[in-house]
């Protein structure tokens, strides 16, 4: 099968690329568009380090195929700054070290962003709940959760 014209909207930007059909969403973002804050975990929809928003619907990027994402309006972790401000979960992250060597940050960011769209002000078990599919091996989640914990209270106090 040859190679095909992809067109998608990547952190508000249109693009087309050329992409085998079955080609990883995730590949195409790390190497033809160098939006290499995806990362690539395990590969197989287990560890959630390559999560984006696709149409709005958090994803593991590894495992939708380019030619699902044809159309699509598609935001990565490099997506949520505004002119270099970070977005309030990325912001409450780093104040309350929510990250250690990083790795799965921006899939569990991406997951916050998801979780709070649909629940402004999660208990703890929702939390959890919501950043389920994303693994961390530095933390140990406690500092996550309270990353989670302060960025909703900043949301709902107009931080966006």
């Amino acid at each position: 099968m040859p190679k095909t014209a992809v067109r998608l909207e990547v952190n508000g930007i249109v693009h087309t690329v050329d992409a085998w059909p079955m080609q990883r969403l995730l590949d195409v973002l790390r190497e033809d568009l160098k939006l290499t804050g995806v990362k690539e975990g395990c590969g197989e929809g287990e560890c959630g380090a390559c999560s984006v928003l696709l149409d709005g619907v958090l994803v593991n990027s590894c495992l939708v195929p380019i030619s699902q994402a044809e159309g699509a309006s598609i935001t990565t972790i490099e997506g949520l700054a505004t002119n270099g401000t970070p977005h309030p979960i990325q912001q409450a992250f780093i104040e309350h070290g929510g990250t250690q060597c990083g790795f799965c940050t921006p899939g569990m960011i991406m997951a916050v962003v998801s979780l709070l769209r649909e629940n402004p002000n999660p208990s703890e078990a929702e939390i959890r709940n919501g950043i389920a599919g994303n693994l961390c091996r530095c933390t140990g989640y406690v500092r996550i959760l309270e990353s989670v914990v302060q960025a909703a209270k900043s949301m709902q106090q107009g931080g966006a």
